[in-house]
């Protein structure tokens, strides 16, 4: 068996420093960040993204498009699908093992056992170590709702982006859209221009109203800037013309719209970015797991039926759902394949409003707890959610006999087309399969 590295100790003692995994206020990192010298106010111009759906695309498109025009990128996302060290990425690189011990150990000592949340503390280590590396450019994603978040301590980013807002963790953001809206808002900053992708009405304008009183530029999507695919390619337009480019690496139509945000980002951020060969180039080379993500090998790939299609997907939420399931059926267009689902999602997560984005188009689901989450629904209770969802369902006792499920649904329903497997559900859920398939 192998042995742990020394940073998960490090990281589960930060676990303990606050009763509340998520207690949303700036106070307690804004104490530790000056107790270490403000790195917050040490950082290379900053791209600060918030949103319920498409925040993590639009930091990796944007990462992508930097890279590309030859800067140097720190980039910040969460959560980790397998390894901590995915949220700290320096210059291009994971925070190496080392490094991170360091930076976490000497957060620690300076925070000197006072409360404070787990991504508060991580946080302060984060803005530590970028401070610590000169840079071109941070893309910073926000971890929960944008105003309390512990990412919204730099005082004037570069660029702010409010991704498309939906309904998720209500019970920390507030229990409807607006209410929502209003928390992600909170990233604006006096005189800081800002995109806004693609939203439904009533979030649109509680940003929009946030942003004239705070005198900012806005670009919004669909008004200011367009993104669409058109005859195999991807068209971008602003005022300051049209891009002609290639579909992005990252599958569906809704990362058609999370590349035109970035795009747009770039391009009204007055930092000489988003040239228009790195945007191209960005495009083609962008990474970003666990999102419509091929699967090729591992034990899952060996166990599927024969010549089957397996796709990994962490969306979470029916937004998300929604997105995902527009992309698989323009899969469906292309090449017709049964679709089967393997779901396993957290019981604070609407189960039934996620599915539902499946009727019509899912064959089977086969339901399966997350391994090693308490906070997961179980097999059973989500089987309950897909069937009020109007899909048919059976739990399986994890994910090794879920895959053996759908090989017997396969055949006892068989046709000549091998079938196209989603696993999806969680965040949570990609991170064990990847961890346990790669």
């Amino acid at each position: 068996m192998s042995q742990q590295p020394r940073s998960t100790a490090i990281l589960d003692r930060m676990l303990l420093l606050h009763p509340k995994k998520i207690d949303l206020v700036l106070d307690r990192i804004l104490r530790l960040l000056h107790d270490l010298g403000d790195p917050q106010l040490k950082l290379p111009p900053v791209i600060h993204v918030a949103g319920t759906n498409g925040k993590g695309s639009a930091c990796a498109f944007s990462r992508a498009m930097l890279e590309a025009q030859g800067l140097k990128v720190h980039t910040h996302t969460s959560p980790h699908l397998v390894r901590f060290h995915e949220r700290i990425r320096i210059d291009g690189e994971l925070i190496s093992e080392g490094e991170l011990c360091a930076t976490l150990e000497e957060v620690e000592r300076v925070n000197d056992g006072r409360p404070i949340t787990f991504f508060e503390i991580t946080g302060a280590a984060m803005f530590l170590a970028f401070s610590r590396h000169p840079a071109d450019a941070l893309v910073l994603e926000v971890g929960l709702g944008g105003k309390f978040d512990a990412t919204n301590v730099v005082p004037k980013p570069a660029m702010t982006i409010i991704q498309p807002v939906g309904l998720d963790h209500q019970e920390f953001l507030g229990s409807d859209i607006a209410a929502i809206a209003a928390e992600k808002a909170g990233i604006i900053k006096p005189g800081v221009p800002l995109v806004v992708g693609p939203q439904d009405e009533i979030p649109r304008e509680v940003i929009l109203r946030q942003a004239d009183r705070l005198s900012v530029p806005v670009f919004v999507f669909g008004q200011d800037f367009h993104a669409h695919q058109e005859h195999g390619r991807m068209v971008y337009e602003d005022e300051v013309g049209l891009l002609d480019l290639p579909l992005p690496k990252l599958i569906g139509r809704h990362q058609v719209e999370n590349a035109g945000v970035a795009i747009a980002a770039l391009r009204h951020a007055g930092k000489a970015w988003g040239e228009d060969a790195a945007v191209e180039k960005g495009l083609r080379t962008v990474e970003w797991p666990a999102r419509l993500q091929r699967l090729s090998h591992g034990p899952l790939v060996v166990d599927a039926p024969d010549d089957a299609e397996i796709w990994l997907d962490g969306g979470h939420n029916p937004h998300g759902a929604a997105a995902v399931s527009r992309a698989i059926a323009d899969l469906e267009e292309k090449i017709d394949r049964p679709l089967y689902l393997i779901c396993g999602m957290l019981k604070n997560k609407d189960a039934t409003g996620f599915l539902s984005a499946f009727r019509g188009l899912a064959r089977h689901v086969v339901t399966v707890a997350i391994p090693g989450e308490a906070a997961s629904m179980g097999a059973g209770a989500l089987y309950d959610a897909a069937r009020a969802a109007g899909l048919d369902a059976a739990p399986a006792e994890d994910l090794e006999d879920a895959m053996l499920q759908l090989n017997a649904w396969a055949r006892a329903h068989g046709r000549e087309t091998p079938p196209r497997i989603l696993i999806c559900g969680s965040l949570y859920l990609a991170g064990k399969v990847l961890a346990e398939n790669g």
